[in-house]
């Protein structure tokens, strides 16, 4: 696997990364990362939140033997307890979360830090400010925001230039290219989207909402009868570049991304070793320009409606 650079920063990341939120025990997180590992995966997204702080455990003890091999990025913006609970982003607080998280992870500095959701009751330049003295400490060596609007990231670029925004992106969600991408462009930020498979819509398994049920994914909106059957045509064009190719679905997914973001860095997740083997080598499928154009062109006809979250989740995207 190639690496690239996330924006104009000197953080060095593999191509392709590993969002770890669906670890959730020993075995499982020792057979799924160094199966990423395996495949050359050197960049591990992880959060206090994810599991009410196991994942990072789990996280920090799977990777300790490579630390000087990886880069791991973590997030703050939650008070935890036994989940998700209320935003907080005060200056005290994302200390203490820091210290607790450098613990929990077993290092001695945070490669990406970054804010899980905007804290309307704290400025932003206020949380800039405490992330700069974190930094400047070596606790923290870069900074990122989570699924903010170009007004945020302007005013926390100003106080702490920004490294990465993670954000939802794929051929099934290209907002960010109305008005993020080009922000990032201008200010050398680097994007890191998660669910870039389309929360698995694009590998090509889901046709109905009755292939969600009972899962996690079946609480988002667009995954509707009305709205899958419609969008399947997507899913056929990726499955005939994936024929092209020879590989899958997912990798055509992926490999769209790196394509044409070459400071961008998307985290697919998975609880499966053979998956997180697979989504990885889609590093090494090479996409045409044809092939570009094409899914771009049949992409820009099924994106999926603005409201991605339930209700209460949807109060947290603070654009």
């Amino acid at each position: 696997m190639q690496q690239r650079t996330l924006g104009a920063s000197d953080l060095i990341v593999s191509d392709i990364g590993f969002g770890c939120m669906s670890l959730t025990d020993r075995d499982q997180a020792r057979e799924v990362i160094h199966a990423a590992l395996d495949a050359g995966v050197t960049f591990f997204d992880t959060a206090e939140v994810y599991g009410a702080r196991l994942n990072e455990r789990l996280v920090g003890e799977v990777l300790a033997p490579v630390r000087g091999e990886v880069k791991i990025a973590t997030k703050f913006g939650f008070n935890v307890d036994q989940g998700l609970e209320s935003l907080n982003s005060s200056p005290d607080h994302i200390r203490a979360v820091v210290d607790g998280s450098l613990s929990r992870l077993g290092i001695e500095q945070i490669d990406l830090l970054y804010q899980h959701r905007l804290d309307p009751q704290v400025p932003i330049e206020e949380t800039a400010g405490a992330v700069r003295g974190l930094i400047e400490a070596g606790k923290v060596g870069h900074f990122g925001l989570c699924e903010v609007g170009v007004d945020i990231i302007r005013r926390a670029h100003a106080v702490q230039p920004l490294t990465a925004l993670q954000s939802e992106y794929s051929l099934w969600w290209r907002e960010a290219e109305q008005e993020i991408l080009p922000v990032l462009d201008e200010l050398g930020i680097g994007l890191v989207p998660f669910s870039p498979l389309g929360k698995g819509f694009l590998t090509g398994t889901i046709g109905s909402a009755a292939d969600v049920a009972g899962k996690g994914t079946a609480i988002f909106p667009r995954f509707n009868d009305a709205t899958l059957a419609n969008d399947q045509v997507l899913v056929d064009a990726v499955r005939a570049v994936a024929g092209r190719h020879e590989c899958t679905p997912g990798q055509v997914a992926l490999a769209w991304i790196i394509r044409r973001l070459p400071h961008a860095c998307p985290i697919p997740g998975t609880s499966k070793a053979a998956r997180a083997s697979e989504n990885s080598r889609a590093a090494a499928v090479e996409l045409t320009d044809d092939d570009l154009r094409e899914l771009d062109e049949t992409s820009a006809r099924f994106q999926v409606d603005s409201v991605r979250y339930p209700a209460a989740l949807q109060a947290l995207i603070n654009r």
